[in-house]
């Protein structure tokens, strides 16, 4: 739920004291309850992952959108055994398959069975599940993005991309609830997502007769694996880029 409701590899919160968090300004947001308990709010404008509501443990926000360096890193990756096919976990950071020692579990977590990809070609879907789509032809490229933008937009450490032929991606249903934002200035950036729950979505760029697929929302493995890390000059303050693909500065060469 987490990979869908951000489009990404991962998704990366942040827990602060109720005390030490408060909004500078806080303009439309929809809240999507993906579970009973668990609420996901989201900008109605750009798509972007907000801050969630306050608990008892205190409040969750994605760390992707901080400007600034929290003076804190991540501390493990929790419900791996649901890790999407098509990310190796690299680093050193403890694993664990579900919730993490001293949290409450609602109920035992049973990981999803991994789905070759149908004869229809790769799924996929948006968190919701009004969304849903299946690319039809074979991906061209995937990798990570670690610009500001990406960040702010999935609300975690990086975008994960795939690209594929304009023609080669439909809509099986719910491409009416697709919302798609444009920062004026950029050339290529956009963020599409369902207006219902947030999930980031496949955007249709028509002028550039391609289609860039968020690799959370997939349900199938496609089969392709990212090649390297782009604009990490751009990185989070945050995160350390483990692995060994090749990382560019900027964007991809060429």
């Amino acid at each position: 739920m987490c990979r869908k409701a951000h489009g990404s590899a991962f998704a990366s919160m942040l827990r602060v004291r109720e005390a030490a968090f408060q909004w500078a300004r806080r303009g439309s947001v929809i809240t999507y309850e993906s579970s009973p308990g668990t609420r996901r709010p989201f900008c109605t404008t750009c798509g972007s992952p907000l801050p969630q509501d306050p608990t008892p443990k205190g409040v969750f926000l994605p760390a992707g959108p901080l400007e600034g360096d929290p003076g804190t890193r991540p501390a493990a990756h929790i419900f791996t055994a649901s890790r999407a096919p098509w990310y190796e976990i690299e680093d050193a950071l403890p694993c664990f398959e579900s919730y993490p020692p001293g949290y409450a579990a609602p109920g035992a977590v049973v990981p999803p069975t991994p789905a070759a990809p149908a004869a229809g070609g790769v799924r996929g879907s948006c968190l919701c599940g009004r969304v849903r789509y299946r690319i039809t032809a074979k991906p061209l490229l995937a990798q990570h993005c670690h610009c500001s933008r990406c960040r702010r937009a999935r609300g975690a450490a990086h975008a994960s991309n795939l690209f594929v032929a304009a023609d080669g991606l439909r809509f099986d249903s719910g491409e009416e609830a697709v919302e798609t934002f444009r920062v004026p200035e950029a050339r290529r950036f956009g963020h599409s997502f369902c207006r219902y729950c947030g999930a980031s979505v496949p955007r249709v760029d028509r002028s550039e007769g391609i289609v860039g697929v968020p690799m959370g929302s997939l349900d199938d493995d496609p089969g392709i694996r990212p090649l390297r890390h782009i604009y990490t000059g751009s990185k989070a303050a945050w995160f350390e880029i483990p692995g060994s693909l090749p990382q560019c500065a900027e964007g991809a060469p060429g």
